[in-house]
């Protein structure tokens, strides 16, 4: 039977499939076929645009029909590939098979020894999956990714002015601004952004061990290598993996795949201290009616945006730590332990897209609780101290260092009124005092990054 969303397996294609049913376009088993089906084809054009003598006399007007076999793939198409699968135990032959009987039905079949001429699977599979990858990242990683990061720095602008105590350690610290802390998780997305933008995408194509040996001994006048790069490179829009085994080295891919990992490591340090601001109450959460916050607890509205993304997040790296480590090493010449595991590079990837939307969608139910921010601010004058005991150092007061430390660490801690006491006794100008009462908790902030 057909399988839907309550009786799925993974809640990528249960739970959550209309969240990630976008990425089925690029990584469903039915995206695999049609992209193998769109190399076949389009290596077959290339062959013939190559002025081998055997394919002079194909038709070049007649090429757009083959074209339309992937152009226009649909279901019933797949099944057939399914089919002739049950049959060949082999899912890249049974693709081929499919490409030479529908140019037997459009009466092209006098050529179809060259679908798949000289190749392996690999050179399938190798330009397949990374132009599945790479039509997936521009349509919906790099874009969702975006719109994450502008959000971000909406954010950082609105509340650029908002000072807020900082914590280091869990403890009281120098205060900082609101908006410059989240500018810290923006700034690092973008700088992991532009690094994973600069990562190729490479594909594997040259034959059953690397070395176009079947190409050569068949035409051995052409130059095979510079035919692979314009083919990879010009009609796949990939970058040729030129000294390989049977596979691709996986080396880019596993570096793409790092990189996303980092991404989403900064995301989950994002999502964590968010989290701990509204158990700070820095952010009041907005009550939407109807929904539950806890089975037992009336009261609870919880934050279960952030706690969903950072779920989401760590399944997705883990998958991705996988990908990058596996995928770079295979025994000899070739084992087929990546096959199974390229397989998932979508899996990653959906729980990385449910995160991005959990994490706006969160942002979206969230605003500043300035008042709560004041206040703690309010209660933890001691973390003027540093700025203080700078300002007496620069003025030849002698331990100051321990001036401050002895008025800072009592068991009831000073407020302003015992640092305006402490400043009137000190051996400086007035000047000098005027300038350390104007150190407050709300303007000891800093520089504006």
């Amino acid at each position: 039977m057909e399988c839907d969303t309550l009786h799925a397996i993974s809640p990528i294609d249960g739970r959550y499939w209309g969240k990630t049913q976008g990425l089925g376009t690029y990584f469903s088993e039915f995206a695999l076929i049609n992209y193998r089906l769109m190399v076949e084809v389009e290596y077959f054009a290339a062959l013939c645009e190559l002025g081998l003598p055997q394919l002079a006399d194909f038709p070049q007007e007649r090429m757009g029909e083959l074209r339309a076999l992937y152009l226009g793939f649909d279901d019933a198409n797949a099944r057939l590939v399914k089919a002739i699968e049950q049959q060949t135990n082999h899912d890249v032959k049974a693709v081929e098979y499919y490409l030479k009987e529908r140019m037997d039905e459009l009466g092209l079949g006098k050529w179809r020894e060259f679908v798949h001429f000289g190749l392996t699977s690999q050179d399938i599979n190798n330009t397949a999956f990374p132009s599945m990858l790479k039509a997936a990242v521009h349509a919906l990683y790099y874009p969702h990714l975006q719109a994450l990061l502008d959000r971000l720095l909406a954010c950082a602008q609105d509340w650029a002015e908002i000072p807020m105590l900082g914590r280091t350690h869990g403890q009281p610290a120098s205060p900082t601004r609101l908006g410059k802390e989240i500018l810290v998780f923006a700034s690092r997305i973008q700088v992991q952004l532009t690094l994973l933008q600069r990562i190729p995408i490479s594909a594997k194509f040259g034959g059953a061990t690397g070395n176009f040996n079947a190409h050569h001994v068949a035409y051995p006048e052409v130059d095979w290598p510079a035919f692979a790069d314009h083919f990879v490179g010009v009609k796949l829009g990939l970058e040729r993996s030129r000294v390989t085994t049977q596979i691709d080295n996986y080396d880019n891919l596993g570096a793409i795949f790092d990189a996303m990992r980092r991404i989403n490591i900064i995301l989950i340090d994002f999502c964590r201290d968010i989290w701990t601001y509204i158990s700070l109450e820095y952010f009041r959460q907005a009550v939407i009616p109807g929904e539950v916050g806890s089975s037992a607890m009336p009261h609870k509205v919880n934050p279960i945006d952030f706690e969903n993304a950072e779920g989401n997040l760590g399944v997705a790296n883990a998958l991705f730590a996988h990908l990058g480590e596996k995928l770079p090493i295979s025994r000899l010449q070739r084992d087929l332990t990546d096959s199974t595991v390229i397989r998932n590079i979508g899996v990653p990837l959906a729980h990385t897209e449910m995160a991005f939307a959990s994490i706006l969608k969160g942002l979206g139910r969230i605003s500043v609780n300035q008042e709560v921010i004041h206040a703690d601010l309010e209660r933890h004058w001691v973390v003027v101290a540093e700025g203080i005991q700078t300002i007496l150092r620069r003025e030849g007061v002698p331990d100051a260092y321990e001036l401050l430390k002895d008025l800072t660490r009592r068991d009831v801690p000073p407020r302003q009124k015992e640092f305006e006491e402490f400043i009137a006794q000190l051996p400086v100008s007035a000047e000098v005092k005027r300038e350390l009462r104007a150190i407050t908790p709300f303007t000891y902030t800093g520089v504006k990054i």
